[in-house]
């Protein structure tokens, strides 16, 4: 594939004209703006802003190559049978006895946590949702367009500030916020991904640097006074794979607080642990953010995502169908148990996993069953110890709250009463046994329809998809895709209504077929015609089908909403 700097070249836009007019964004040297020019995005993308993230570019680049080069080699070694482990250089940090910094008041209680896109109303509806905390996700959640983008941190500032409010004209309805809100954490994206319509120094911006800059710079001096009681702002760090790139994380926030002027450890964050190699890394993430940490979070789905990926040249880990890879699985059981010692032990937060699923109106039976569910696993993470829990949705918040307050009572979490001593026998072989269940004609169509649908709308701007009574996020979409693709390299053997039939090509392209027609059927003809339906199958079928598995998906999907804006043909 082309390099962004090759696909996306365009000429400088940073100034632009409409009649005889020179209107566009104020930049400083070296950089490039090559999305639309909207008066309300230049309120975001000033030039101090601008400064503060080519500089953040330009200090951190080289460490940020290193570290994704780190991340090549480590692959090359699990595709050729190498399995991540502990890594005995840094024993001594595993086995010392230093601790985080406190955690803030502000933040002590997370028992239940919602996390969705930064989109206006879902902002609103989140901070007034009764969650300790909201999590607005500039990742997993959101299709990163330029308008999205800009969008995301116009909504950002103004919840921030207190002013953000949506007029809901088809009920006549006005949302603002309730005097009492959710804490604000953001997610920025991983170190992989770039920013195309940025271009510092001739190169895409780096995406996290961007998303964590514009919002720093924007909203660090009133966070502090109305979210964070002196403390924050707050950010969940995705992807990570090593220590070293919580290390750059840490080099950022230092970077930050230096020039705000604000105390050292202000800035505290939640790192996810959602990649299999990161899992061998909890004492050692911690100890490069110790100033700055506010714990680990579960995210598990990513986690499956990431166990896929990297056992993928092992024939013998066949992932089953992905309904049956939950907590009850030894190897994801004790992924949590290591992560809630491990923070413990160090004084931070252990967080859950997220809850997907979405509250079924038309059938109560159903919801019922489905909140059972939920409830089961809320108890499970409570009683292991876990500090709070994930949700998509505001219906799930009561329960959760409820499963979570019976277990800890008023306190505001179980940092100090559930320390989790057993958990230290874990071996590596505990974190890598091979995964139990079965494969099955349903499972394959089932990751095809989600697949193909997420990506669709993806395509069209929308990251958050409701699917079959949950909320799909870029995680479901990759387990899906990797899932068929290493089915479709070992040929796996379906259980079930397809017993005894292999995966193979011909299989997968008629479930494509029948699938697609389904999807129409379920969608209607108009809109499956006016979406991006055929699109996203041809881009999903070819990423399953790939000699090689490309390590996201997005990074190739993303070559289809990247719009520069030459001179001259912006919209004003």
């Amino acid at each position: 594939m082309a390099s962004f700097e090759e696909t996306f070249h365009q000429p400088n836009n940073s100034v632009q004209k409409k009649s005889s007019r020179i209107i566009g964004y104020d930049v400083p040297e070296g950089v490039d703006i090559r999305g639309r020019y909207d008066p309300e995005f230049s309120k975001i993308l000033t030039r101090d802003a601008l400064q503060f993230v080519a500089d953040l570019q330009r200090e951190f680049r080289n460490h940020i190559k290193y570290a994704m080069e780190c991340r090549k080699e480590a692959k090359m070694r699990y595709n050729c049978g190498g399995l991540p482990g502990f890594d005995p250089t840094t024993k001594y940090i595993r086995e010392g006895e230093w601790m985080c910094a406190p955690v803030p008041q502000a933040v002590a209680d997370r028992r239940v946590e919602i996390t969705g896109p930064p989109e206006r109303k879902m902002i609103i509806d989140a901070l007034n949702s009764g969650a300790k905390v909201f999590m607005a996700d500039l990742e997993d959640a959101l299709s990163p367009s330029w308008e999205n983008l800009m969008r995301s941190h116009i909504n950002l500032r103004d919840a921030i500030n207190g002013t953000i409010t949506f007029h809901d004209q088809a009920r006549n309805k006005v949302y603002k916020l309730n005097d009492q809100t959710a804490k604000l954490f953001v997610r920025p994206r991983g170190w992989h991904l770039p920013e195309a319509h940025i271009f510092i120094d001739g190169e895409p911006a780096t995406g996290c640097l961007v998303d964590f800059g514009l919002y720093f710079i924007q909203n660090h001096a009133n966070f502090r006074k109305t979210q964070g009681q002196g403390f924050g702002p707050f950010f969940y760090l995705p992807k990570m794979e090593h220590s070293r790139e919580a290390r750059i994380w840490n080099n950022v926030f230092e970077r930050a607080e230096k020039w705000a002027g604000i105390e050292e450890g202000s800035i505290r964050a939640t790192v996810l642990i959602e990649t299999l190699p990161a899992v061998f890394q909890l004492n050692e993430i911690l100890y490069e953010l110790r100033d700055h940490s506010v714990g680990l979070n579960c995210g598990r789905w990513d986690y499956i995502f990431s166990y896929l990926k990297t056992v993928q040249a092992q024939p013998d880990r066949i992932l089953p169908d992905r309904v049956q890879v939950g907590m009850n699985q030894h190897f994801m059981r004790s992924y949590s148990d290591l992560l809630i010692h491990t923070c413990h032990k160090r004084g931070v937060h252990a967080m859950g996993g997220m809850a997907a699923h979405i509250p079924i109106s038309d059938d109560p039976e159903a919801n019922e069953a489905s909140l059972q569910l939920v409830r089961k696993d809320k108890l499970r993470e409570a009683k292991a110890g876990h500090d709070g829990t994930w949700v998509a949705h505001p219906g799930l918040i009561p329960s959760c709250m409820e499963v979570f307050t019976s277990i800890m009572g008023n306190l505001p979490n179980q940092i100090h009463t559930m320390k989790r001593q057993d958990a230290s026998i874990l071996d590596e072989e505990d974190l890598l046994q091979r995964p139990r269940g079965v494969c099955t004609l349903e499972g394959l169509r089932l990751n095809t329809r989600v697949g193909i649908q997420y990506l669709a709308a993806w395509l069209t701007g929308v990251g958050c998809v409701p699917l079959y009574n949950f909320l799909e996020d870029a995680a479901a979409a990759e387990i899906s895709r990797v899932q068929i693709w290493q089915w479709l390299k070992y040929g796996a053997e379906l259980d079930g209504d397809g017993f005894g039939v292999k995966v193979n090509a011909d299989l997968f392209g008629r479930v494509v077929e029948e699938e697609m027609a389904r999807i129409e059927r379920e969608v209607g003809n108009e809109k499956f015609k006016k979406g991006m339906y055929q699109e996203a199958c041809k881009l999903f079928t070819r990423l399953c089908t790939a000699s090689v598995l490309d390590d996201f998906m997005t990074l190739d999907a993303y070559n289809y909403i990247v719009i520069h804006h030459p001179i001259g043909l912006s919209r004003l």
